[in-house]
């Protein structure tokens, strides 16, 4: 069974049912002990990262899903649900992040070309840098949908792939057992649902 983690934080009802494409059995809850009984986990997420680190401390999944993926579960995350995999955030302020990946999550206004619109929103071309049991069906430079106003920095040893918007910015990572698209792939069409059908073949670690 795969759990998408419903913490209030964006509409699960795409990412559910593009899941239920690749997978028969998948929940969105909160309760912990369907999390602890899941083969997997999709953190999802929309909006600011502060906001949504302190809600998923205050229903008690932050430590469980570090636990839980520490332990070798597999875990994807998306969007801001990647975001909150790594170690901190300057969005608005200093924020805590699970710490499962190295490196923090910065402004894109810092690095992007001026002309450039912020929230970087539309389809971009992946650009792989290592292989990775979630692209194993898909192919260098398929298109995949973005909309993101932060990314994530200082994280060579995970990043799988890169999307160029004036200059690369990170797509996706990867860390043993713990995925993260910066990209929707509940929204990314026959691509999209290729990379949900190979993180549901995972396995732990």
């Amino acid at each position: 069974m795969i759990a998408i983690i419903d913490y209030g934080v964006g509409n699960l009802f795409s990412l559910k049912s593009s899941l239920s494409q690749v997978c028969e059995d998948v929940e969105v809850t909160f309760d912990r002990e369907t999390v602890k009984r899941a083969d997997k986990i999709v953190l999802p997420g929309v909006g600011a990262f502060g906001d949504a680190a302190k809600k998923l401390k205050s229903t008690g999944l932050f430590e469980l899903i570090k636990d839980e993926a520490q332990n070798g579960k597999p875990l994807l995350g998306i969007c801001l649900g990647m975001q909150l995999l790594f170690e901190k955030s300057y969005e608005y302020g200093d924020h805590e992040g699970l710490g499962l990946i190295k490196g923090s999550v910065r402004p894109i206004s810092e690095i992007i070309d001026k002309n450039c619109k912020i929230p970087h929103i539309g389809w971009n071309s992946l650009i792989f840098k290592r292989e990775a049991p979630i692209f194993k069906y898909i192919k260098n430079g398929d298109y995949v949908y973005f909309v993101h106003s932060y990314y994530a920095s200082d994280c060579n040893e995970s990043l799988i792939a890169t999307a160029e918007y004036s200059v690369e910015l990170t797509a996706a990572v990867n860390q043993k057992n713990v995925y993260g698209c910066q990209f929707h792939p509940e929204k990314s069409g026959g691509v999209g649902l290729k990379i949900l059908k190979a993180f549901a073949e995972t396995e732990a670690v």
